[in-house]
């Protein structure tokens, strides 16, 4: 398998194993999956079925035991530490807990990747600065600090953060945990603008089922070590897999409560 251009953006898992503690642990067991270009797909699943470790395995961070997983047509296990380096470039992450420089303002966040990795003029940073702070809905108050900022407002500015080199695949580790019901909306609607507007390979780990049926393209749902359901989010709602129906069924019981 060769790079080219249609390569880009595309996620491949081929039969991919994975063990820890010396193999006793088996958290991957033969996954296989294509994650097309440009589509948001939400990866669920219960606690503990491997949903990071998959994650880990697209970023080059784990190696399988056996398999292959090729990012934008390269091996992700046969690279090395200077290729892993270079092609982790392609790649932009929204971590659970923002991971913002407390000791940075808003703009020097933001910035960051483009100051340690490029050469580009501090007027050509601020261009791009405003510019991807500006589609998420930030017109102004760069100066700021985090601790000066709401949760809502910190999921923006990591998300500028992850989109201003231009990634091509972005990766959300579990975006709306622990967040109020109106956070949560705010991050949902953030989101489906990078959706629109840069129509990203997307991966989204999460247990948020409401926001994967309303912004998926597919959902990916893992259960033993590999994917048992693979489908739009009418499909996921239809799926007959008993795990799939607990989830759903615990869904709707927690919107009931709420009410």
């Amino acid at each position: 398998m060769s790079e080219s251009i249609t390569d880009a953006g595309t996620i491949r898992f081929v039969d991919v194993y994975k063990s820890f503690r010396g193999g006793r642990d088996a958290v991957l067991k033969g996954l296989s999956a294509d994650f097309p270009a440009g589509k948001l797909t939400y990866i669920l699943g219960p606690s503990g079925v491997g949903k990071s470790v998959t994650i880990k395995h697209i970023l080059g961070l784990l190696r399988p035991d056996a398999g292959d997983v090729w990012v934008s047509g390269k091996n992700m296990s046969t690279l090395s530490g200077r290729e892993l380096a270079e092609h982790r470039k392609i790649f932009g992450m929204l971590f659970q807990n923002s991971a913002l420089f407390d000791d940075m303002t808003i703009f020097e966040n933001v910035a960051f990747p483009l100051r340690e990795h490029t050469t580009l003029s501090e007027s050509a940073i601020a261009d791009k600065v405003t510019r991807s702070l500006s589609i998420l809905g930030m017109k102004n108050g760069y100066d700021k600090f985090p601790n000066e900022l709401s949760g809502g407002m910190k999921k923006r500015v990591a998300l500028a953060r992850a989109i201003i080199r231009e990634p091509q695949i972005l990766l959300y580790d579990e975006p709306t945990t622990g967040l109020d019901p109106v956070t949560r909306v705010t991050v949902d609607e953030l989101i489906e603008t990078l959706k629109r507007e840069y129509r990203l390979t997307s991966l989204v780990i999460s247990h948020d089922i409401p926001s994967a049926l309303r912004l998926a393209d597919q959902i990916a749902f893992l259960q033993d070590g590999k994917f048992v359901f693979w489908g739009t989010p009418e499909e996921f709602k239809n799926a007959q897999n008993d795990v799939i129906r607990r989830f759903l069924d615990a869904d709707r019981m927690s919107f009931r409560v709420l009410q």
